[in-house]
């Protein structure tokens, strides 16, 4: 994982790991020991699911802003590949092709 510099970024990413942890476990606890439909233990779970997927959401959000604003772009999507010259695709110039020379990198 990388670090954060915004501690509040790096909480809404603790937060995300432990909550998707205990949703998960929620979930899984409803499915394998089942559960009344009529009970009451039903409806407060149901809430607490409920409150989990909306925190979830809500550090993912903050995330993904975050990171809109922070990182670079991977630049392969498909604008950026086009604007490129792909006539030398091959990353060799047209003056090493004519002097015949090669990166010393290669073997």
């Amino acid at each position: 994982m990388v670090a954060d510099s915004d501690s509040n970024i790096a909480w809404h990413r603790v937060q995300l790991k432990k909550n998707r942890a205990e949703l998960k476990a929620l979930e899984t606890a409803r499915f394998t020991m089942g559960e009344i439909a009529t009970s009451k233990r039903n409806g407060q779970t149901q809430k607490t699911i409920a409150e989990l997927k909306r925190k979830i959401a809500q550090s993912e959000r903050a995330i993904a802003d975050h990171d809109k604003r922070t990182r670079r772009p991977l630049a392969t999507d498909l604008q950026s590949l086009s604007n490129g010259s792909w006539s030398h695709w091959d990353a060799y110039t047209q003056l090493q092709r004519k002097s015949g020379q090669r990166s010393s990198g290669r073997g």
